[in-house]
């Protein structure tokens, strides 16, 4: 191609040369090719998947979610044949790290994650109570840590059998009491409830037996508040 500020000798000169150029470029591919044979195929510049790698990328539908704990582990079992050790350490991880999130939001008194037993406002209401109050119920697992100490104790251990039920005449004194208010208060606050009577007493009972730091969910009032 001739430029404006070319002569037709300089023209004439670079065409040839471009010419050249391009002629000995083409002997050259076609010769490497000729050399690895026609049915050469280049590289696709990564290495081949595994199978087991390409199935498990591989599109499809969506399975349905199991229906029975069978079904669950089976697919459980199923999965973890075809993971790599690493896939195996990252689902562990991250299945810890799952269950203490969920933990740590039970404990926090979050609706969603409490057991079917705790769950619902009249139920936070009576933890509220129970909570709020110093029972005698919560001596009983101290109480029970003694005994079994007096017990080893040659002198000491006729008298255990009394202490006991002493102690067992006073928890069930203390548990009537709070049966029979938190059914009061529950009925005051919450008058179409059907939670109520002696299976509401019992889980207050079973909730003030607990030593205060160890109750699930934590208290979310101080001792002496006012509920």
């Amino acid at each position: 191609m001739k430029l404006p500020w070319q002569k037709d000798a300089d023209a004439a000169s670079n065409s040839s040369a471009v010419s050249l150029d391009k002629e000995s470029t083409d002997s050259d591919d076609s010769a490497s090719g000729s050399a690895k044979g026609s049915a050469y195929t280049a590289g696709k510049g990564r290495p081949t998947p595994k199978r087991r790698d390409a199935q498990n990328k591989r599109p499809g539908p969506v399975s349905p979610p199991p229906t029975t704990r069978a079904e669950a582990r089976a697919r459980r079992k199923e999965l973890k044949a075809t993971q790599t050790k690493e896939q195996k350490r990252e689902a562990n991880a991250e299945r810890r790290a799952q269950r203490l999130q969920q933990r740590e939001r039970m404990m926090a008194g979050d609706e969603k994650y409490l057991m079917p037993r705790d769950k619902g406002p009249v139920r936070k209401f009576t933890r509220d109570i129970v909570d709020s109050r110093r029972n005698f119920a919560g001596l009983f697992m101290p109480f029970a840590i003694f005994l079994i100490l007096v017990m080893f104790i040659p002198s000491l251990a006729g008298y255990s059998t009394v202490v006991m039920l002493v102690f067992v005449l006073f928890l069930a004194i203390d548990g009537v009491i709070l049966g029979r208010l938190v059914n009061k208060r529950v009925r005051e606050r919450y008058p179409d409830s059907t939670d109520t009577g002696v299976k509401l007493g019992w889980y207050a009972l079973t909730r003030s037996m607990q030593l205060r730091a160890m109750r699930a969910p934590k208290p979310q009032v101080s001792a002496g508040d006012k509920v």
